[in-house]
């Protein structure tokens, strides 16, 4: 028996929660009702930049995209951190 290949998993995903899930991401559910749409095309756009071999390539996508959405939200005259982002790395 195969295990299926990461795209063919992403792929089957029908919300960006059970992708979140998937990939062990956690998330603030209000935060992806405003947020969705861009979040989903943020996703989508990474993985095709650079398709992803593994679980963790995928989840890199997920994490890098939520966490561009979520800076994009912070004020850009003042220098913020990322308070609300549950998977940034830069703070």
């Amino acid at each position: 028996m195969t295990k299926p290949d990461i795209l063919t998993t992403i792929k089957s995903f029908t919300s960006i929660e059970q992708a979140l899930d998937y990939f062990e991401i956690g998330y603030d559910s209000q935060f992806i009702n405003t947020n969705r749409e861009e979040l989903v095309k943020r996703f989508g756009g990474y993985l095709i930049m650079e398709k992803p071999d593994d679980w963790f390539s995928g989840r890199r996508a997920l994490k890098n995209a939520y966490c561009r959405v979520q800076r994009s939200l912070l004020d850009k005259s003042t220098r913020q951190a990322c308070r609300g982002c549950t998977s940034c790395q830069r703070r």
